[in-house]
């Protein structure tokens, strides 16, 4: 499989596209290391942006929703969708206001989304998707029961119309302005640091934190 996406018209930037990249490996990464996407698509001439959980299963990327919502009566034929992932990785603190900015990791792809209609394909993405949010847990809990499985919809996109655009460095300050008695810089960002575990009030107290769960972080899920 080759290393990159091809560019197309949709991948391709009318500016800075020196922040471009189209590596697969790097695509993956931030695919699988966001807890959520944001999931565009046109519904009877307007549009429509919503939050869904996601996971990637080799060159396909699923979202899910309930079988009630309008999107899903707008898919038995497929429909156009843009798919947004993005990862705040540093404030960019600058001398000018113009120059402060943002280090960050943004994934877009675009493609035909596509009803999962087989049951088995179906259970796995939806034991994937909660492994793509917590690593190890599909072996610890109940899989779904055909009540569940009716319940819920799930849409498979193909990887192949696909960017990142991203950002990792200093402050841009014009030459002019380094003189200037402000402060510059990066402020880091980690996102979705864990607290302890709280367990559920009615679990059993003698039950210990399982590993999966004890370990978890946001480097953890994208290893």
């Amino acid at each position: 499989m080759p290393a990159s996406y091809l560019p197309t018209a949709d991948t391709t930037p009318t500016r800075k596209s020196d922040r471009v990249s189209y590596d697969r490996a790097a695509v993956h990464a931030a695919i699988d290391e966001a807890v959520m996407c944001h999931l565009g698509f046109v519904v009877e001439g307007r549009p429509v942006v919503l939050p869904q959980l996601h996971a990637r299963v080799g060159e396909h990327l699923y979202v899910h929703a309930s079988s009630a919502a309008r999107l899903m009566r707008s898919t038995r034929e497929g429909i156009a969708v843009c798919v947004t992932i993005s990862h705040i990785d540093g404030l960019v603190l600058a001398r000018s206001a113009f120059n402060h900015s943002l280090n960050y990791r943004s994934v877009i792809v675009h493609g035909l989304a596509e009803l999962v209609t087989d049951a088995e394909e179906k259970r796995k993405v939806l034991a994937a998707f909660v492994d793509a949010v917590l690593p190890g847990r599909a072996d610890h809990m109940r899989g779904v029961n055909r009540k569940e499985l009716g319940a819920t919809a799930v849409l498979r996109i193909p990887l192949e119309n696909v960017s990142l655009k991203s950002r990792s460095a200093p402050p841009g300050d014009d030459e002019e302005d380094l003189a200037l008695p402000y402060w510059a810089g990066v402020i880091p960002l980690t996102n979705s640091v864990p607290g302890t575990p709280e367990p559920a009030p009615d679990l059993d107290p003698s039950m210990a934190v399982p590993a999966h769960v004890a370990r978890w972080s946001r480097e953890t899920r994208a290893s």
